[in-house]
């Protein structure tokens, strides 16, 4: 009977003195007190949508007090709503959806309203039937960047031009709004003409295969639009195979958004004439917004970015070297 209690006295010690070298070293945020977010990404497909990744990944960390559980929806809708689903189902506190296209969500955001989790919107926006099956929204005004790009060539192309139109993803924000931009300026200036308009993806491979094939159909281009880096970096290669010259005393001007790293090295080089910047840092941001939250405080509904643009002539290696993605 004494050994017993003995033991017994010798193993409350030992958890007495775990119980006190563990208090002496806290960690910095028990997991308890976490803030789990949901993240659902539209995928991998440029190299904005990496540094997208990157910039909510380095946010939503234990240190600042979040546990992140990430989806990379490889450009698929149904995956992102499986996500959505599943994220519910783990009980997240917030659930933030880059969405691949604009509609088709109330169902699966009725369902986030039902459980009471908030759902952030990033970069592409959203349309439903009911605002308020949103919380807030952080991105970019796309149709205004498509207009910087209207307004730079009516002030430094000829009046008449022949475009080259390379689309992103069909229904996204982006597509949507830089479109829409290009259209209304090729409506304003009679001279002006799309003579192809095309998906590519928002991809490298893509924006090249369909500039080949447009190569092979048209010899009169003037301008290419692309809508991101990526389809730029493609149309540039197949435009220089077929022999043909870009950017800066270039047969055909090139112009692009997103304003990557990458981007802006081609843009400094003079491959690309005029880049139109789209901030893929939006870690900070929705960190902000959830801070807000989390204090009982109300958030815009809508929360645009400042974006700047980067004309071949003008850009410095200062400019890129200022850059934080």
């Amino acid at each position: 009977m004494q050994n017993i209690v003995k033991r017994l006295m010798t193993l409350v010690s030992v958890v007495l003195g775990l119980s006190f070298i563990l208090g002496a070293f806290p960690t910095t945020v028990q997991a308890e007190d976490l803030i789990v977010v949901g993240f659902s990404q539209v995928g991998a497909e440029s190299d904005w949508r990496t540094a997208n990744t990157k910039s909510m990944q380095d946010t939503f960390v234990e240190a600042n007090g979040y546990r992140l559980i990430f989806d990379d929806a490889q450009q698929k809708q149904e995956n992102q709503i499986t996500a959505i689903r599943n994220f519910i189902q783990q009980e997240v506190d917030y659930i933030v959806l880059a969405p691949v296209t604009e509609t088709g969500w109330d169902t699966v955001l009725q369902e986030a309203q039902d459980a009471a989790i908030p759902v952030i919107i990033v970069d592409r926006m959203i349309d439903v039937s009911d605002d308020a099956l949103f919380t807030t929204w952080v991105g970019s005004d796309f149709k205004l960047e498509g207009d910087k790009a209207v307004e730079w060539m009516v002030e430094t192309q000829a009046e008449e031009l022949k475009i080259v139109h390379l689309q992103g993803t069909i229904g996204s924000s982006a597509q949507i709004g830089r479109t829409q931009g290009l259209e209304e300026g090729v409506e304003a200036n009679q001279g002006w003409e799309i003579i192809a308009q095309q998906t590519g993806e928002f991809t490298q491979a893509k924006g090249q295969e369909v500039m080949e094939s447009i190569l092979k159909q048209h010899d009169d281009i003037d301008v290419v639009y692309a809508e991101n880096d990526n389809m730029a970096f493609g149309a540039i290669d197949a435009i220089e195979a077929a022999g043909k010259t870009v950017g800066v005393d270039g047969d055909i001007v090139v112009i692009s958004f997103d304003a990557t790293r990458a981007g802006l090295d081609a843009t400094l080089a003079g491959k690309i004439n005029y880049n139109v910047e789209c901030n893929p840092l939006h870690g900070a941001r929705v960190d902000a917004l959830i801070q807000q939250l989390e204090a009982g405080e109300e958030v815009d509904k809508l929360a645009y970015v400042e974006e700047v643009t980067f004309d071949a002539t003008t850009i410095t290696q200062e400019d890129i070297d200022a850059r934080e993605y």
